[in-house]
């Protein structure tokens, strides 16, 4: 979280890592499944689920996926996410539900003020 912070003040994009076909995939049904599966600076774990953050022109995007590809509900997806964004106002962000991955939306500058840690 540190790292994101820091690129989020200096105003650098967090870019998902570059595709690389020669890494294995574990699926292809679904590309956010895959998305960011090998450790990057700005990813982690949190027990059986995977979290990758994201720059986008106005927003941060949190990705949360289950490590075995399973589904992952909206209410395991919030318990990770309340973790990772621990202080950032839950009226603040803004969920994006899905069967296999979760999205959540959110201010870089709501980040900056309220997140603990």
């Amino acid at each position: 979280m540190n790292r994101v912070l820091t690129f989020t003040r200096e105003n650098q994009t967090i870019k998902l890592p570059p595709f690389d076909p020669t890494i294995d995939r574990p699926t292809d049904q679904l590309a956010l499944i895959s998305i960011g599966i090998e450790p990057n600076q700005f990813s982690g774990t949190l027990g059986r689920y995977r979290y990758q953050f994201e720059g986008e022109e106005d927003l941060l995007h949190l990705i949360i996926t289950a490590e075995n590809q399973e589904a992952v509900t909206t209410q395991e997806a919030h318990k990770v996410a309340s973790f990772v964004l621990k202080g950032v106002p839950t009226a603040l962000i803004w969920l994006r539900p899905g069967e296999f991955s979760q999205h959540f939306y959110f201010g870089h500058d709501e980040l900056l003020k309220h997140l603990e840690v």
